[in-house]
């Protein structure tokens, strides 16, 4: 009994040694994989600017922005967080949602940003830069 269960921990500790290594180094390769070649900021001199301001993105927003069916039915509120960079040229990629609520909305979040006009994009000591934003848009019934 004691030989099989030494010969049970000898096979099961490399397989979970191996397992533990690849998770632990994933974060780590794929930050890597985002930023390599490619300086994306967070802290500016100017940040990003929608198309027409905020005035012009809450504008955006009350043409394009539809509650989803199954979050109006569930009755779901609250704020969905985006992430996104906006390139040198306006370009919006890279979106992720950082914090959702579910019910449809993350997607439809998702959608909106992914769609937007260019932006106006972000300056660092008076030059273009990529800049990494952080938006909050909020569902209420």
């Amino acid at each position: 009994m004691k030989l099989s269960i030494l010969n049970f921990q000898f096979k099961v500790i490399p397989v979970f040694l191996i397992a533990f290594l690849f998770f632990a180094a994933l974060p780590i390769l794929s930050a890597q994989g985002q930023t390599e070649g490619e300086d994306v900021l967070m802290e500016v001199d100017e940040m990003p600017k929608p198309k027409g301001g905020m005035e012009g993105w809450n504008t955006y927003l009350a043409k394009n922005l539809t509650y989803p069916k199954a979050a109006r039915e569930a009755k779901v509120e609250g704020t969905v967080i985006a992430t996104f960079v906006v390139d040198e040229k306006g370009e919006v990629s890279n979106v992720e949602i950082l914090r959702g609520i579910g019910g449809g909305c993350d997607e439809e979040v998702m959608r909106l940003v992914k769609e937007s006009p260019n932006w106006t994009p972000g300056k660092k000591d008076g030059e273009i830069v990529k800049v990494r934003m952080r938006l909050p848009i909020r569902f209420k019934l």
